[in-house]
């Protein structure tokens, strides 16, 4: 019987195991120290393995060193393993592990994971930081990969106080964002909003865990001692804060199952079954203590977020995007969508995010119907507002897709939306890095004062010109002094 021996890196921990390989399938079930189960009974064909070097070098690219992550990739470029056949797809919506990854992955593993499954463009989006933005553009630029960056926090919107927009339970509360950076290293204003956006975070977290410390005593963790280490640059989020919260009670109990049933409420059968899928068990643990009526819970005033001119502040300054993000339409502010984008289209936002799977792949015919519509209805509203779409899958919860089904006949009428979008971003972002001639630049406001007209600028440059290497003669040709016109004829 042959053996693999299989090591790999998980929240910066490494993992290391030897395990059978039989004829052609090997079955891997990991229980890591931190008690999350990862891959849990996954069948992989051998031949999908390349080799146990390359292997294990694609882990390291998600080591917490950044250093060591660059070392790798450049073995793995040097060793030049064909890239996938592009698939005419994108997810412009992945979280790094410098908020949370739910699969580990770092700016350089996203960009790395793009080129080996073919996904054509791909954007990074983080909680309250910018530190994956240079990494994963320059990790994209040597993969071949058509990427993007951006920041996501939550916002305070005065105007719809007593309305539940896109935070479920949580009125004037809004998930919001901003795309199209360029550079983790910005100016001393833009600095200055990160720093209260992450100060802000790190004491809602310190908050939260003390009164979930109270409600699950003896099993307390330590916000520096057990939840930053999980983080690369300490920039914590509540899943960062379970993960802590599981491990913490396997240390303290050798059945943690009673536990857990006691303080979450659940038959004890139901917790043990619910702990063998770590996905689901993290998520319940969340729901029951952190989310609204939850003991960590603490409803939110209009003091709890900053108000969403702030993040627009800080996309201006670094020449970004500001960028709505769209739930489900469910919610009494999403049904006043039109309303809601004539007054963030005020304040300066000019595109709009969509996770859509979430959206039509469900298990209830009748709810995955309804929700189709509204999937439909928003995008053609976008339409009308100008707003090119910023799709993805977040990738910041266990069972979240890697990308999201293009060839799903649900998708098919706002596929090429979806792309169209995901293009745009990409082309702002490579002239605005390249040449300071991106969607915000002087130049684009002098000879693209329209937004329609500016988003079909920036979506050819992004379809025209090929990321990294191959782009390079092209990015050549585009100076400031052409016209739109001229510098697509020079792309042409």
């Amino acid at each position: 019987m042959r053996k693999l021996d299989f090591r790999f890196w998980f929240w910066n921990q490494p993992f290391g195991l030897v395990l059978p390989l039989q004829d052609e399938v090997l079955c891997a079930k990991v229980l890591t120290t931190n008690g999350c189960l990862l891959y849990p009974t996954q069948t992989v064909s051998s031949i999908m393995i390349q080799t146990i070097a390359d292997t294990q070098l694609e882990h390291v690219l998600n080591d917490f060193d950044a250093a060591t992550r660059h070392a790798a990739l450049q073995q793995l470029l040097d060793a030049a393993p064909p890239p996938a056949s592009p698939r005419g797809i994108a997810n412009m919506h992945c979280h790094t592990f410098f908020s949370f990854n739910a699969y580990g992955y770092s700016p350089t593993g996203l960009a790395w994971l793009a080129r080996q499954q073919g996904i054509d463009l791909m954007g990074i989006v983080d909680f309250d930081v910018l530190d994956a933005v240079t990494e994963f553009l320059d990790a994209c630029e040597l993969t071949g990969v058509r990427g993007s960056a951006g920041i996501e926090t939550r916002v305070y919107v005065p105007e719809f106080a007593h309305r539940e927009i896109n935070s479920p339970g949580e009125p004037g509360v809004l998930y919001h964002m901003a795309i199209g950076f360029t550079d983790t290293t910005v100016a001393p204003a833009a600095q200055a909003i990160i720093d209260e956006l992450r100060a802000q975070s790190a004491a809602r977290n310190r908050a939260l865990i003390a009164r979930v410390n109270a409600y699950l005593d003896p099993v307390k963790i330590d916000y520096t001692a057990d939840v930053l280490p999980l983080t690369p640059s300490g920039n914590a989020t509540e899943r960062h804060i379970v993960v802590a919260y599981i491990a913490a009670a396997r240390r303290t109990f050798d059945q943690p199952a009673a536990f857990w049933a006691n303080r979450l409420g659940i038959e004890a059968t139901a917790v043990e079954k619910a702990m063998l899928d770590s996905a689901g068990f993290q998520n319940t643990v969340r729901s029951k203590l952190m989310k609204r009526g939850g003991p960590g819970y603490m409803q939110p005033d209009a003091g709890t977020f900053p108000r969403v001119e702030r993040l627009h502040d800080l996309a201006l300054l670094c020449r970004a995007l500001p960028c709505a993000a769209w739930l489900d339409g469910m919610s009494e502010g999403e049904q006043a969508m039109d309303e809601l984008l004539t007054l963030l289209v005020g304040k300066g936002v000019v595109a709009l995010n969509i996770v859509p799977d979430r959206n039509w792949n469900l298990s209830d015919p009748k709810l995955a119907a309804l929700k189709q519509e509204k999937l439909y209805d928003v995008v053609r509203l976008a339409k009308e507002f100008d707003l090119p779409l910023n799709i993805g899958t977040e990738m910041n919860s266990f069972g979240q897709p890697i990308v999201d089904d293009f060839d799903a006949p649900a998708l098919a009428p706002v596929r090429d939306a979806f792309l169209d979008g995901a293009y745009f971003i990409y082309g702002h972002t490579l002239l605005e890095r390249r040449m300071a001639m991106g969607y915000q630049s002087d130049w684009a406001a002098a000879h693209l004062p329209a937004r329609a007209a500016r988003n079909a600028f920036y979506t050819a440059v992004g379809r025209r010109i090929p990321p990294g290497r191959a782009g390079a003669p092209l990015l050549a040709q585009v100076r400031p002094e052409l016209t739109p016109a001229e510098v697509l004829q020079r792309l042409a």
